[in-house]
């Protein structure tokens, strides 16, 4: 990834103000770089190492859904909204939504390095302040704040969007130090551990599935 950070800086300061880095393996340093100059000049960076954007029906930005066969197949416009970790699970969870009649208004791959540009902390007012999303579908994994940040946030605000989540790895607390495919998951700790997240993914009010296969109902019954 030699060009990253100055093909981002060149978008940077010619007023691109929605930066979509599909690119992994980028050296932190360079990613700190490129968050803190975008930060200073008000541009939103999704990724590194994601599959990008789409509101289903209406536009889309990197690879995520594949060609535009699969994704017009597995995404239909709606109101669930989609945030992951991983590229491939977006679509995975997108995919099982629309099978149960429940279409999305945005998806996003977040993208799974350490360090990304938006949170799903930092993505939640966009959300909260959707009028076309009644409701919000997480793919997670151990390793990493973010999801406490997110329980913390949805707790503060007082969101009014029901929510559920999806943790893969689970395993992964009986192996402390392991990163297990992205480089953001590795359980360096009791905080880090799949156990502990989802324990305050719960108090924050957060449904959690056991399986990908339960999502849509468990939206559904949140949705009331």
């Amino acid at each position: 990834a030699p060009f990253v950070r100055d093909a981002a800086f060149e978008a940077i300061e010619n007023g691109i103000k929605l930066l979509v880095i599909v690119t992994e393996r980028t050296p932190r340093y360079e990613v700190a770089q490129v968050l803190e100059f975008a930060r200073l000049h008000g541009t939103r960076v999704i990724g590194p190492n994601c599959l990008g954007i789409i509101t289903p029906g209406k536009a889309k930005m990197g690879g995520i859904g594949g060609p535009a066969a699969n994704t017009k197949q597995a995404y239909k416009p709606g109101r669930i909204g989609i945030m992951s970790r991983s590229g491939g699970m977006t679509t995975e969870i997108a995919n099982s939504l629309t099978a149960a009649g429940l279409g999305q208004s945005t998806a996003v791959s977040i993208g799974g390095d350490p360090l990304i540009g938006s949170t799903y902390a930092e993505l939640m007012p966009l959300f909260e302040a959707d009028e076309g999303t009644d409701a919000l579908v997480i793919y997670t994994e151990p390793g990493g704040p973010m999801d406490a940040q997110l329980s913390l946030w949805v707790k503060e605000n007082k969101s009014r969007l029901p929510i559920v989540a999806f943790m893969a790895g689970k395993f992964m607390d009986k192996m402390p130090g392991m990163r297990f495919g992205h480089a953001g998951t590795i359980v360096e700790g009791k905080a880090d551990t799949a156990a502990e997240k989802l324990e305050r993914l719960a108090e924050a009010g957060i449904a959690v599935a056991e399986e990908i296969s339960q999502i849509p109902d468990l939206v559904r019954e949140r949705l009331g």
